[in-house]
C-alpha cells in the first residue's frame, strides 16, 4: 500500500523469525539491508507472506487496490488515522474512479466544501466513519456495495 517503508518490512520479517515463523523466502526477506530493501521487498514480501499462508492481491490489482481501502479503512476504525485523514488519503490515491472508495472520496470533497453547507466537520467525520464500519464488515461483494444503492 505504500504506508510503511520498505525497512519496516524487514523489521517486521525478523520480528516473525524471532516470534517462531519461518521460511525460506522470510528468512531472505528479513536478511535485507537497508541499503537493499527499497530495491529488494517489494518482490520478496508476496513469496514470504505465501509462506506464511497469506494471500496477498496484486499491486495495482482490483483487488489489491479495494484491499488498500479496507486496510487503511480498519486503521482509521483503530485510532491510527483520523476520519479527514482516511478521506483525504483515499481521496489523494484513488480519485473517483475506484467504486468502492468512491464515497469516501466524497467526503473528502465535503470537508473541502464545509464553509459553503451547513453541514459541520463533525458530521462528515461521522460519515467517514460509518462508511469505514461498513467497509470493514461487509468486505465482500462486488465493489463491495451491500445497500441498495450500488
Amino acid at each position: 500500500m505504500g504506508e510503511i517503508r520498505a525497512t519496516d518490512v524487514v523489521t517486521a520479517a525478523c520480528d516473525a523469525l524471532v516470534a517462531g515463523l519461518d521460511g525460506p523466502a522470510l528468512r531472505i526477506l528479513a536478511a535485507c539491508t537497508r541499503a537493499e530493501a527499497d530495491h529488494d521487498v517489494p518482490g520478496l514480501l508476496p513469496p514470504a507472506l505465501g509462506e506464511l499462508g497469506l494471500n496477498v492481491p496484486a499491486v495495482g490489482s482490483d483487488a489489491g487496490q479495494e484491499a488498500a481501502v479496507r486496510a487503511l479503512a480498519a486503521r482509521m476504525l483503530a485510532g491510527g488515522l483520523t476520519p479527514r485523514e482516511l478521506a483525504f488519503r483515499i481521496h489523494r490515491r484513488f480519485g473517483h474512479e475506484l467504486p468502492l472508495a468512491e464515497r469516501l472520496a466524497e467526503l473528502d470533497d465535503e470537508y473541502d466544501l464545509l464553509e459553503l453547507g451547513d453541514r459541520t466537520p463533525a458530521r462528515v467525520d461521522a460519515d467517514v466513519a460509518a462508511e469505514a464500519l461498513r467497509l470493514a464488515r461487509h468486505p465482500g461483494g462486488p465493489g463491495g456495495r451491500t445497500d441498495a444503492s450500488g
